[in-house]
């Protein structure tokens, strides 16, 4: 169906996350404001199905991820501790999508997009909704978002990515002090611990000038430098050089690279076939 009065298609899943798409930007929004977008199992698997409804989807540039109602997304559904043997099977340790089970999946899809992310949070962000969000990859806050690293309050440990999304971001003993202590912190104080990118009163709207300004570039470019960005902060000095080396050989004379030559030296806005 069409959003009113807008062009953008939308699409919804499990009547807890929606997708739309206007002017190559992809907008999914977890969409259960009455529970403050918590994690309950048909959250999980609607925020996947999501995920990869827009990797299918042609022409998506830039994907903006936020919440509906007061919160971008309160964490764990605390109706979800009612079986205490419920994950004693093992489960947790099955790699059901890739490199991660079915959790993690809901933070790492958006890392694992081709295209980039942008998280917009404002309200409350915390436990897996804070892991969600930084599987984005940038983030914009509202400076008096309440966020936080709740697991340990429940007697768990962060395990929906967050160690891999943080690595690089956040300090290590900052982590470890956010970590043990699930003290609360602002967007505010995000930035400052690498949480989170920016700051900024409104959230959605800043993430959706910035998901509009990447959709401008070539998306062959955008989606090569993303790629890069994800598997280089492993390899040696050698094999970062090597990788940007083939990743320029495949742009180069590319016909997106061509139009963004001669778009910018005919003062123009390019026209990109999408990949």
């Amino acid at each position: 169906m069409k959003l009113p009065g807008t062009d953008a298609m939308i699409q919804n899943f499990a009547d807890r996350v929606t997708v739309s798409l206007e002017n190559h930007v992809a907008h999914v929004l977890l969409d259960r404001a009455d529970k403050m977008n918590a994690l309950d199992d048909a959250m999980f698997e609607a925020v996947i199905a999501a995920g990869e409804h827009v990797r299918s989807l042609p022409g998506v540039r830039a994907v903006v991820l936020s919440g509906a109602g007061r919160a971008f997304c309160a964490g764990l559904d605390l109706s979800s501790f009612g079986r205490e043997d419920r994950w004693k099977d093992g489960s947790l340790a099955t790699r059901t999508h890739g490199l991660a089970n079915r959790p993690q999946y809901v933070a790492t899809i958006w890392r694992d997009l081709p295209m980039p992310v942008i998280a917009a949070v404002h309200g409350v962000c915390f436990g897996g909704g804070l892991q969600i969000a930084s599987g984005a990859d940038i983030r914009i806050a509202h400076p008096d978002t309440r966020m936080a690293v709740m697991e340990v309050k429940w007697g768990l440990v962060p395990d929906m990515g967050g160690y891999l999304l943080w690595r690089g971001n956040v300090r290590d003993d900052v982590l470890r002090e956010m970590t043990y202590t699930h003290r609360e912190f602002t967007g505010a104080q995000a930035a400052d611990m690498g949480f989170v990118t920016h700051v900024d009163p409104d959230p959605l709207s800043r993430a959706m000038a910035l998901a509009h300004d990447i959709a401008g570039k070539s998306p062959h470019a955008v989606r090569a430098a993303k790629d890069l960005s994800n598997r280089t902060p492993l390899m040696d000095d050698a094999q970062v050089l090597m990788a940007e080396s083939l990743s320029q050989i495949d742009l180069m004379g590319s016909a997106g690279q061509i139009e963004s030559v001669r778009a910018g030296m005919e003062r123009r806005a390019p026209e990109f076939i999408d990949p």
